[in-house]
C-alpha cells in the first residue's frame, strides 16, 4: 500500500476502536471535532485551510495529513496548499521544516489518489 492507504486505513481502524470503547467525553471530542469544520460564518475551504496550518505549527504530522486529504477532496488548488503552509512556516519558524517536507511528500502522494 502507498502512504495515504496506509494512513487512512491506520486511521479508519484506530477510530473504530476507540469509539468501541463506549468513552462519552472521547465521543463528544469526537463529534465536536467533526461539527467544528462543518459550514458556519466561515465556509470549510477557510477552515481546512485554518486546519491545515495550525496542525503544521503544531507538527501534528497525522493532523496535516488528514486535512491535506480534507483540501484535496473539497478542491483547494496545489497554490492555496502552498500559500497555506507557507505561513504556517512563518509562524512556526524553521522547526516545521521537516513537517512541511512530510507535507509535500503527502501532497504529492495524494494527486495519484
Amino acid at each position: 500500500m502507498g502512504l495515504v492507504e496506509d494512513f487512512n486505513t491506520y486511521r479508519s481502524t484506530m477510530n473504530d476502536k476507540i469509539l468501541a470503547a463506549d468513552n462519552l467525553i472521547i465521543k463528544r471530542i469526537f463529534n465536536l471535532d467533526t461539527k467544528a469544520y462543518g459550514e458556519g460564518h466561515l465556509d470549510t475551504r477557510s477552515k481546512e485551510l485554518i486546519g491545515l496550518t495550525c496542525s503544521l505549527v503544531l507538527r501534528c504530522d497525522d493532523c496535516v495529513k488528514y486535512h491535506l486529504g480534507k483540501c484535496k477532496g473539497i478542491g483547494l488548488s496545489q497554490e492555496e496548499i502552498y500559500e497555506a503552509m507557507g505561513i504556517a512556516t512563518l509562524v512556526g519558524g524553521t522547526i516545521v521544516i521537516p513537517h512541511l517536507r512530510r507535507a509535500f511528500e503527502y501532497w504529492e502522494e495524494l494527486q495519484h489518489v
